[in-house]
């Protein structure tokens, strides 16, 4: 069995600043990190390795920095790890990034077929969770999202059960593979790597592929000229200058406390109170 881990190196999201004047994102002295939901996504597919055997390979697009996060992965445990890097990529949206990294697992098909795909539900950076549908489309393959639990994997079936947490509840899905699956978050809990991986990752002779190894003809298909996508403004939120006001009451009863409140919110907003008798009347 081979399973296919796409993760993307991220600046830490609790350090992220905002210029003040320009509106852009500081990204100066901020560290980066694994997108915390792929690493959901890869314990998974190693847990799966363990029961079942086979490969994992890692697969990101980014700078050459990125390289970093790759190793990590191999530090816990995966088998190879392919850093897609050219400056060609860069300025590419969600469109642009799913056409890069499924013509890169095509590429990947040619050596090895691939049965599984795992991806994070989204990223912190951009919290659009299209990257992954976006490579299954491409590579007309089953998509199931917000996966929270692989029930059953049958490999001489070709059929995997898994539940997926929707609005309503929960979701039991049986579908066939191969097959891409974006994993929620709190699913399973990484795992640390052991002394021989990390030997193995510090020494690993790492694949660079640049946009021709990686099979991509199309030069139009990514980077700007294929990102139809335009961020036209990022701002941080203006802090409030209302402060919370503190509400008490003769005694510490539940009911006298209610209705302290509520006199309180009635007295600030006069229109709140009729409308409220409007709806319940």
């Amino acid at each position: 069995m081979h399973s296919v881990v796409c993760i993307k190196q991220v600046p830490d999201s609790a350090q992220i600043r905002v210029h003040p004047v320009t509106n852009t994102i500081m990204r100066q002295g901020v560290p980066a990190i694994i997108n915390p939901y792929d690493l959901f996504a890869l314990e998974e597919a190693l847990r799966l390795k363990d029961r079942f055997g086979g490969t994992v390979t890692v697969v990101t697009m980014g700078p050459p920095m990125a390289e970093a996060a790759l190793r990590k992965c191999l530090s816990y445990g995966a088998d190879d790890a392919i850093l897609v890097s050219d400056r060609a990529f860069a300025g590419s949206d969600t469109l642009a990034t799913s056409y890069a990294l499924a013509t890169t697992i095509k590429k990947i098909m040619g050596n090895m077929p691939v049965d599984l795909i795992f991806t994070g539900k989204q990223t912190i950076d951009g919290d659009t969770a299209q990257v992954g549908p976006g490579i299954a489309k491409r590579l007309d393959y089953q998509l199931l999202t917000y996966v929270s639990k692989i029930v059953d994997l049958d490999l001489e079936k070709k059929e995997i059960t898994v539940e997926r947490r929707a609005e309503g509840g929960v979701q039991l899905l049986k579908t066939a593979t191969p097959c891409l699956i974006t994993m929620l978050e709190g699913t399973n809990e990484m795992r640390f790597g052991d002394l021989d991986d990390l030997f193995r990752a510090a020494r690993y002779d790492l694949k660079v592929w640049n946009r021709e190894a990686a099979g991509i003809d199309d030069a139009e298909m990514i980077g700007l000229k294929g990102s139809p996508t335009v961020v036209s403004k990022v701002f941080a939120p203006r802090p409030r200058s209302q402060r919370a006001e503190m509400v008490e009451t003769v005694d510490n009863d539940p009911k006298n406390l209610a209705v302290t409140l509520l006199a309180k919110v009635f007295t600030q907003h006069p229109k709140l109170e009729k409308e409220i008798a409007k709806r319940a009347g």
